[in-house]
């Protein structure tokens, strides 16, 4: 600009970003081409009519990571995006849930939300803060890497299936599965080892088929319980300090179908012991879980196992 014959510097204060601009037209290219072709149901909108089932619900079975963020908020508009491609990428192993905080105002008075982005990790029915502003994607991976260990270690390790494969998915299960039949009939004559070579074999077509996956965990159970007594198994656990004798009674009791019993034994044994015993009962516990499918009483033992853990 001339003034007086005299050109001054220009002034960039307030300026327009345009590497910035760039930058992030850039990531929403990479966030567009990894969400196009994503299952269904890996991102959701969550807000208070549908928190219930969308966000608490199914974090019993996957880890859900919750976004919550504004229009007018910049930091958003970086982080957002790179969430969104982290969410394809990471192929239904966590779901991503959205708050509009202007729009969800009960959801943010709950979660008492100071600033954004906020995020937060719902596990097992369970809430823990992640981080508040955005992160380079390399420390976004950590802390997401870090909730699927957490969820892992609680036995919340399913997957988002995506809506678009879920009726061939359900044709095929009423139809029967023949490569089922094979551990089956190996359950049915007590050959273990080849009902659960015939379920491994499963897993390792379809890692995610938590039939086969239930089976693997009853054929263990099978195995273990193979010529017990039950009722001396449950009276050597009255004591309640010798941790196989604890494992041996919930397997019992799992064996009869009594889920309460079976995971308020183990989920105590969690709680009163340390080290390797601390660490086979919580893997006891995660085991059972598979077996019990989605008995009641899960859901609640999934919220006290983390509860005892941290």
């Amino acid at each position: 600009m001339r003034h007086n014959g005299c050109v001054s510097s220009p002034n960039f204060a307030g300026a327009v970003d345009l590497g910035a601009i760039a930058a992030q037209k850039d990531q929403q290219r990479k966030t567009d081409a990894a969400v196009e072709g994503a299952p269904a149901g890996l991102i959701i909108d969550a807000t208070a009519a549908n928190f219930q089932a969308e966000v608490m619900d199914r974090s019993m079975t996957v880890p859900v990571i919750l976004d919550l963020w504004a229009t007018w908020c910049e930091p958003c508009k970086q982080l957002s995006p790179l969430l969104e491609q982290l969410a394809a990428e990471y192929a239904g192993r966590w779901i991503l849930a959205k708050v509009d905080v202007d729009a969800e105002q009960q959801i943010a008075a709950a979660f008492q939300v100071q600033s954004i982005p906020s995020v937060f990790a719902v596990i097992g029915g369970q809430v823990a803060p992640l981080f508040q502003g955005a992160l380079p994607e390399s420390q976004l991976r950590q802390a997401i890497d870090k909730v699927l260990e957490i969820a892992a270690s609680q036995g919340i390790d399913g997957a988002v299936q995506g809506e678009e494969v879920s009726d061939d998915v359900d044709s095929e299960l009423d139809a029967g599965d023949p490569r089922f039949d094979a551990a089956v009939d190996a359950i049915d004559a007590g050959d273990w080892p080849a009902a659960r070579a015939a379920y491994r074999k499963i897993l390792d077509e379809s890692p995610a088929d938590s039939d086969a996956a239930a089976g693997l965990a009853t054929v263990d159970l099978y195995e273990r319980t193979e010529g017990l007594d039950p009722v001396a198994a449950l009276q050597s656990a009255s004591s309640g300090e010798d941790i196989d004798a604890q494992l041996m009674a919930a397997d019992v009791e799992a064996l009869q179908g009594n889920w309460s019993a079976c995971f308020t034994r183990l989920i105590d044994a969690v709680r009163q012991s340390a080290g390797d015993d601390r660490e086979r009962a919580r893997t006891r516990t995660v085991e059972l879980f598979t077996v019990a499918g989605d008995d009641p009483a899960v859901a609640s033992a999934r919220t006290a196992l983390a509860s005892a853990l941290f």
